[in-house]
């Protein structure tokens, strides 16, 4: 049901409804879930929290975005206490208009003159409205609005500046035949003799609107038996807001510390509820990438590099120097460079030289009898990850960050990437792990998802499509099955000295099928000391 429409019923319900006062998007949602049907805008409220005073000094487009806020934060109808109406009858007929815009569903306006003062400040000394002046303007926001069931609650202010009966009589009476849907009768005396005196001289000739703050110990039975058709509670939670801020306030300032107040306001937790967290979180993996934040690096650097000969006498190869920083330095901001935070190192040739910090270690101290596959093992042994995605790679490979930047933006579970711009040795026998891809790197490739057929470091050249750079992401839906399957390997004795690519060719073997991102170039392994001097240019 639009939110006219239920404002208009609960004006026209044949009980007493009741309406609460909010003055900002989680104030109106509160209202909402305490289970008030409708709310009301107050001016006093909104200027409050806006820390002015109730004289107009909030402009109206401030008050107008505040209260897109609040109907953007609930369900239930919002009559907006629009004081004057902000200036003359052209001045309604724009805010009307704006009002329905933005799906407030009615005003209520106030025959006195503009900037308003509030009518509990010297209200027997403020000036009313001219009766056809503002029946005028009541005329101009009838015929500016849209929509049939928006609703225009005229205000008398009569008794508040001591006019008495008969004269809010005439002017309800005027006002209702201008087009108000509904008459507010306000009084600021302590008991509810005026607006009863009113309620049975008016009878049903329209809806009556009351606002009990100055005679709230009156029993709400009293109204319901005279036949009132809806009751505000006025600033009300404006004022108990402001009675928690300052008790919490000076206990902090007191205690210095939150020993005395933690338990005794919302958590956090509560906050982020009513401003929709959950619902935004949900959103966030319907329509956005996975954040990097939910994957950890898992570097495989356990091994010495014998290559590098007296480079890694006195440490292994992942801290050797390149451009002034160990080559894992290297690695690591890489992964910081795109958010990747967590990261851990599997160490072993010695361990006790790689020392970053902020890194977390995992120890294979039997490195020379084992290869790659006990290395991740080891990592995911010796750290649990949970509901994380990992990005594994080696750490004698250096790197453009936008590489594994590219893995974590895809779907997939399981994803390497393959460099377009490989060699192939004399012999055709490598250490390089060649892959056959199902789609060679090409315009169709760029268009589908190219998947893995094989890595292989034994084909002709005419099999290759690329270089596997040694990079696996793993998704963490299938890292359990991943972890599985890397039991089951290492249980054979010919796969103790097993690398990666043999996990990597037995999940794609298994009904587990791996993505293949082709790039070029931009990565380099360090394998010799050539390598080792051309690293120093790759950051150049």
């Amino acid at each position: 049901m639009k939110k006219t429409t239920q404002l208009k019923n609960l004006l026209n319900s044949d009980q007493l409804e009741f309406i609460m006062e909010a003055h900002n998007g989680v104030s109106a949602k509160i209202a909402e879930e305490a289970g008030f049907k409708g709310i009301w805008g107050s001016g006093l409220s909104l200027a409050a929290q806006f820390g002015v005073r109730d004289n107009n000094e909030a402009s109206w487009t401030q008050v107008l975005e505040m209260l897109e806020f609040m109907s953007d934060a609930t369900t239930v109808p919002i009559l907006l206490d629009g004081d004057t109406g902000y200036g003359n009858f052209n001045n309604m007929q724009r805010l009307v208009q704006k009002l329905e815009q933005r799906g407030i569903a009615g005003v209520c306006i106030e025959d006195k003159l503009f900037p308003k003062t509030n009518s509990f400040i010297k209200g027997h000394s403020q000036p009313l409205a001219d009766i056809d002046e503002f029946a005028g303007k009541i005329k101009a926001g009838k015929d500016a609005q849209k929509d049939s069931d928006f609703v225009i609650v005229a205000r008398v202010e009569a008794f508040i500046a001591g006019w008495g009966l008969d004269e809010a009589l005439k002017r309800a009476e005027i006002y209702h035949q201008a087009g108000a849907d509904a008459i507010l009768i306000h009084s600021a005396l302590n008991v509810p003799d005026e607006i009863l005196a009113f309620n049975k001289e008016w009878g049903d000739t329209c809806p009556v609107v009351i606002v009990p703050t100055k005679y709230y110990s009156t029993p709400t039975e009293v109204f319901s038996d005279e036949g009132f058709s809806l009751i505000i509670w006025a600033n009300h939670l404006l004022r108990s807001s402001i009675a928690s801020m300052q008790k919490t306030a000076r206990k902090i300032h007191e205690c210095k510390n939150l020993f005395a107040t933690e338990d005794v306001v919302v958590s956090v937790k509560e906050v982020f509820r009513l401003q929709g967290a959950e619902e935004l979180k949900e959103a966030e993996k319907r329509y956005l990438p996975k954040p990097v934040e939910s994957t950890t690096a898992v570097i495989l650097a356990a091994s010495r590099g014998k290559e590098l000969g007296r480079f890694t006498e006195s440490k292994p190869k992942a801290m050797v120097d390149i451009a002034g920083k160990p080559l894992i330095s290297h690695i690591v901001n890489a992964y910081n460079n795109i958010g990747i935070k967590d990261i851990i190192v599997v160490r072993g040739y010695k361990k006790e030289t790689v020392n970053l910090h902020g890194i977390r270690y995992a120890d294979q101290d039997d490195y020379e009898n084992f290869g790659g596959l006990m290395s991740l093992k080891t990592a995911l042994k010796t750290f649990k990850i949970d509901n994380k995605d990992i990005i594994i790679s080696y750490g004698d490979v250096i790197f453009n960050h936008y590489v594994p930047k590219e893995l974590t933006e895809k779907d997939e579970d399981l994803v390497i990437a393959v460099d377009t711009n490989w060699k192939l040795s004399s012999n055709g026998d490598s250490r390089a792990d060649y892959v056959q891809a199902s789609i060679p790197n090409s315009r169709e490739a760029f268009y589908s998802k190219v998947m893995l057929r094989k890595i292989t470091n034994k084909c002709s050249k005419d099999e290759i499509h690329g270089e596997w750079m040694g990079f696996l992401k793993i998704s963490s839906k299938i890292l359990p099955k991943v972890c599985e399957a890397l039991d089951q390997l290492l249980e054979k004795p010919e796969n103790k000295m097993a690398q990666i690519p043999v996990l990597i060719n037995h999940l794609n073997q298994n009904q587990l099928p791996v993505r293949v991102i082709y790039t070029t170039g931009h990565w380099l392994d360090i394998d010799s000391i050539e390598d080792v001097v051309n690293a120093g240019n790759f950051y150049d």
